[in-house]
């Protein structure tokens, strides 16, 4: 490997000097691209591991099925055998691709709870209280509603509501509400609790990813570089100065350099894989696979919290679901002629159409339970729907106690990172598995859905008490693809990134992803993930004015 980098390097060649250099064209880096290079007096880079998002799955919203597990689009990552899981090993998509994971993802807009960020603020990180991001999350959002006091009307990040309904999700939003969680229209006010369709970053029934929003608008500045099939490989580094990036683009080895800084939102996995690979972080690790240390940070690669959703089944009667609508020739053809025509129904469908956040217990202070719920089931994601009609009521702990980690597998850039979740490790995740399947139970025998007579398929209604229930939770839970918090923000010892999300230590270099997190947010994190890019960017041309 050495002999290999070695050859590269006397043969690498120069792709040029940029005031600002940004490693990954996800959700936050697309973001970043458009804000900087709004300046036409700022040169800005875009580095992408993947391709142009000119596939037509990507577009078509039900195109999840076919963009994740596909090398075109997804690095298709995997854990490692995780003892919480009973053994399993779990797929792990990542986008790879532009738009990054928001061109394959559920297209869910979320941002969680006030007190996610409240949290963030009492752990030290200035500037991020609910407050604080709010005018970001609002400065992005193009919501179908318009301008309010939690809503902007004008930005890029289009929201809209879902072009679809199903009686069977409407009788599960009124027996949620006979158990106690109340209808909602709106679960991005600062307080989540209720059940509603989920709204979504679609314009007119088709997928927006944060490439539609930010970069397509910015591409036709001269300012703005963007380099596909561009895989880093190391920073390159000037004493503690970060001055540029090594990459891999096909065959050629290059070189790109940054006067002023680069941006790392490569994300949970790829940011630490690339900082390792540069001989930053934990000596050990480092050590392990015979990477010089060049700065220590023991925190990077640690912390990994993801959601992990129980996906229970039930069996149910009286209505359509779309293992029906699906489990014909005909069925599928009706759904492409609707998609064709009006750009509605299941081909317009998010993987997850109806939501709830609930408590596992009364005395939790706000919801800490959230359902992803489903008109249909499989036995597990890439496997052919049933053929019975059945609804998925999946429900995650949205504050898991367990802490992962990710880190290198070896000093070869090509090889993927060992993942580890370390799922359901904490007693008390194993607590808050079992009340919620209790939960659900309670909801599906609620009087609302009577009429469909439930029936528990997966994990079983003989499956009872707190460990038996946990061990359960193991055999049919699964990511919702949440990774977040290897390289957090904040002033501990295992902190890598400041409240400016400057890495400790260094200069010219920040981190811009769901990896700064300190905790993860309660619900779906790709909205905030870009948020987290337009607080950056807003931060970096602070900096540049001032010159700090």
């Amino acid at each position: 490997m050495a002999e290999e980098t070695g050859r590269q390097d006397a043969q690498r060649a120069d792709a040029g000097v940029f005031d600002y250099v940004i490693v990954g064209a996800g959700s936050a880096g697309c973001c970043l691209a458009n804000r900087l290079s709004a300046d036409p007096a700022v040169s800005v880079a875009l580095l992408e591991a993947g391709g142009r998002d000119n596939w037509f799955w990507i577009h078509v919203p039900v195109g999840y099925l076919y963009t994740q597990n596909t090398p075109r689009t997804d690095w298709c990552y995997k854990t490692e055998a995780e003892p919480g899981l009973n053994g399993r090993a779990l797929n792990y998509p990542r986008g790879r691709v532009l738009g990054g994971s928001s061109s394959i993802n559920g297209m869910i807009y979320m941002r969680g709870q006030a007190r996610d960020y409240d949290h963030w603020r009492q752990l030290g990180n200035a500037g991020w209280s609910w407050d604080d991001v709010l005018p970001y999350f609002k400065r992005s959002e193009g919501h179908y509603k318009g301008d309010d006091d939690f809503h902007g009307g004008g930005g890029e990040w289009r929201v809209e509501e879902q072009r679809l309904r199903w009686d069977i999700l409407d009788a599960f939003r009124k027996a949620a509400a006979e158990c106690g969680i109340p209808p909602t229209d709106d679960f991005n006010r600062g307080d989540n609790e209720g059940c509603g369709y989920f709204q979504v970053n679609q314009k007119r029934g088709v997928r927006w990813s944060s490439a539609k929003a930010f970069l397509r608008p910015a591409l036709k500045r001269p300012n703005l570089t963007v380099l596909t099939e561009a895989q880093a490989q190391r920073l390159v580094l000037d004493g503690k100065r970060v001055t540029g990036v090594d990459f891999l683009q096909g065959d050629a080895p290059k070189r790109i350099r940054a006067r002023g800084e680069v941006i790392l939102a490569a994300g949970s996995v790829g940011s630490v894989q690339l900082l390792e690979l540069s001989g930053i972080g934990n000596p050990t690790v480092l050590g392990e696979h015979g990477i010089d240390v060049v700065h220590a940070l023991p925190g990077v690669g640690e912390n990994l919290q993801d959601h992990l959703q129980m996906r229970m089944i039930f069996k149910v009667e009286g209505c359509v679901t779309l293992n029906q609508r699906a489990g014909s020739l005909i069925g599928k053809g009706m759904m492409g002629l609707e998609y064709l025509l009006f750009r509605r129904g299941p081909l317009s469908m998010a993987p997850s159409q109806l939501g709830a956040f609930a408590r596992s217990d009364p005395a939790r202070e706000t919801p800490n339970l959230q359902y992803h719920v489903q008109p249909l089931s499989l036995d597990k994601f890439g496997d052919p729907l049933h053929a019975f009609p059945a609804i998925t009521a999946s429900v995650c702990n949205l504050r898991p106690e367990s802490r992962g980690s990710i880190h290198i597998r070896s000093a070869d850039f090509r090889d993927p990172p060992l993942i580890k979740p370390a799922y359901l490790s904490a007693p008390g995740d194993r607590q808050v598995a079992a009340q919620a399947i209790r939960l659900t139970r309670r909801i599906c025998a609620a009087p609302a859905l009577a009429r469909f007579k439930p029936e528990e398929y997966k994990p079983g209604a003989a499956i009872d008490g707190d460990e038996a229930l946990a061990q359960a939770a193991g055999d049919i839970g699964t990511t919702i693809f949440h990774p977040v918090g290897t390289c957090k923000m904040g002033g501990d010892s295992q902190a890598v990134v400041d409240a400016r999300l400057r890495v400790h230590g260094l200069q010219g270099l920040r981190i811009a992803d769901a990896s700064v997190m300190p905790t993860i947010t309660s619900g779906n994190t790709n909205s905030p993930t870009v948020m987290i890019g337009e607080k950056a960017a807003a931060m970096v041309l602070e900096d540049r004015r001032v010159g700090a």
